[in-house]
């Protein structure tokens, strides 16, 4: 099927009932369009900018239980995200991949420490788990970790968890939804919610902003999924709402493998600001980060800020030989995570806020996710459809989410980036073998082609220069500068597919050159 905004968009205006409308598309909104369309749901999901725009496609890339969580004492969130993780490299191995971690120890002391609360955490997995925690000698962690500073070096752990491409999990979900008969739609901004005379919630009015068409839909159940925006939605709700969330911002750098070594993570579980921090093989790049800053504002596009730089680049410089410096960043990027805003007490204190989600139901009926992770999107969209059930009085079906393959789901393993394709990469060969030009690359220091402008254009409703080249294809992430010299090729052939004229190639490299301006130092 082709994956489109024109279907989804004539599916509105055939029906304006609907069952179950999910505002945000982001991993928790998907994650419950899958769930809700699946169980046979009348669904649909808008999103106001590209699927998992914000803090979706913004992550440390791990499918991960949590270690840390573990060291709060957070059992409950650890035991879910370990099953859930295990469901993730069932359903979507084509996006997902065990990653071998070692965490270097310089205190007889610290190795047994994590060495228990990694044995702890393999055992919570239980039959999902996907490797044996081991202790390392200080050779073995040099072997593993060429770059790593000696000096002290008492051994270390290696542990596994998991990687993923986050904005690609976010694209399959999204035509997963599709395939199970939701629409799904992108660019479609909720400007206020409808209620009836008994002042409960029956619909909602939104914006095409690619056509500028306005559209009412009728719903039994409105759930805002908006993460970082949750307060603004509950505002159209009630206008006196106070605020439930405060923005933590997550900085990230990127860098070239050579600076970390072979296949391994590395994770420092103690930085001097106590939290930790993952340099992580990525693409073919490393990823170093993350942060945890309390921020007093949120924007759909944040930077990290230069302390954040500064940190993880001082950090990395304790841990590794040769350690990379400012001039060796090929991207920087920063998530805000939605954490509950402080009541009392210290305001900028977010290491100890449970990462668990939270449900809420207005007293209009409007339901509201918030909080949750990447790793737990499945699980949190069954609670939210359940509650949604209730509040809706919707005919009670069973969950299908837990063996329901994902869109691209392949066993196959492909080189470089074409993994993330699974089962479409066939289709993507094609394309490449009946038009030769479509095989060139867009970039010669990469190997993104022409074809898979294409291919986006055709099934995974690009209408963005940046929705291909920061999610669809992950280059303004992985080295910002090169994505913006592909940026031209992929807008000329973008304006082909997509009917577009010399005007819209024009604004919209204008509008991707500020953009970039937010990845490079």
């Amino acid at each position: 099927m082709k994956f489109t905004r024109i279907e989804a968009i004539r599916k509105v205006e055939q029906d304006a009932d609907w069952d179950i409308v999910i505002i945000g598309g982001g991993a928790t909104g998907l994650g419950i369009a899958v769930d809700s369309a699946s169980r046979g749901y009348k669904t649909l999901l808008l999103e106001k900018y590209d699927f998992a725009k914000g803090t979706s496609s913004k992550s440390t890339k791990l499918v991960h239980g949590g270690v840390r969580y573990l060291a709060n004492g957070d059992v409950k969130l650890v035991l879910s995200a370990l099953k859930e993780r295990g469901l993730i490299f069932q359903n979507a191995p084509h996006v997902s991949s065990v990653q071998s971690f070692v965490i270097p120890s310089y205190s007889f002391f610290s190795k047994m420490k994590f060495l228990i609360g990694l044995k702890l955490y393999d055992w919570m997995a239980g039959k999902l788990r996907i490797g044996k925690s081991s202790l390392l000698n200080k050779s073995e962690v040099v072997s593993k970790l060429p770059k790593i500073k000696t000096k002290g070096l008492q051994g270390g752990i290696l542990y596994y968890d998991g990687q993923f491409d986050d904005a690609r999990l976010a694209i399959n979900l999204a035509q997963t939804a599709a395939e199970q008969g939701a629409s799904v739609l992108n660019y479609a901004d909720v400007l206020a919610i409808t209620k009836d005379e008994k002042n409960l919630v029956n619909g909602l009015l939104f914006k095409d902003t690619q056509s500028g068409k306005d559209y009412s839909v009728k719903a039994k159940a409105v759930i805002n999924a908006t993460g970082i925006f949750v307060d603004e939605i509950l505002k159209l709700d009630t206008a006196e709402h106070k605020n439930l969330v405060r923005p933590s911002q997550g900085a990230h750098i990127v860098i070239d493998k050579k600076f970390l070594g072979n296949q391994d993570a590395l994770m420092i579980p103690e930085t001097s600001d106590g939290r930790v921090l993952f340099g992580v093989p990525w693409h073919g790049m490393v990823l170093l980060g993350t942060t945890d800053t309390p921020l007093n504002a949120h924007q759909i596009e944040p930077r990290p800020l230069e302390e954040e730089i500064n940190f993880i680049l001082n950090t990395a410089n304790a841990y590794l030989e040769g350690a990379p410096t400012r001039a060796d960043i090929k991207s920087i990027f920063a998530g805000l995570r939605p954490l509950a805003a402080p009541t009392n007490g210290d305001s900028n204190s977010t290491k100890e806020i449970s990462r668990d989600h939270k449900l809420i139901r207005s007293a209009s009926g409007m339901i509201t996710i918030t909080g949750g992770k990447w790793t737990t999107y499945r699980k949190m969209g069954e609670e939210t459809v359940d509650l949604a059930i209730r509040t809706a009085n919707l005919a009670p079906t069973d969950c299908k989410t837990q063996a329901l393959h994902l869109h691209g789901y392949s066993q196959q393993k492909l080189e470089g980036h074409w993994q993330v394709y699974g089962a479409d990469m066939p289709h993507i060969e094609e394309l490449m073998n009946s038009q030769p030009r479509l095989a060139e690359k867009i970039h010669p220091s990469y190997d993104f082609r022409l074809a898979e402008v294409v291919w986006a254009c055709q099934h995974e409703m690009i209408c963005k220069v940046e929705d291909f080249l920061a999610r669809r294809i992950r280059l303004l992430l992985l080295d910002a500068e090169a994505s913006w010299q592909a940026a031209p090729a992929v807008a000329t052939l973008m304006a082909e597919q997509l009917g577009k004229d010399e005007q819209w190639i024009e604004n919209e490299l204008a509008d991707y050159k500020q953009l970039v301006q937010k990845y490079v130092i």
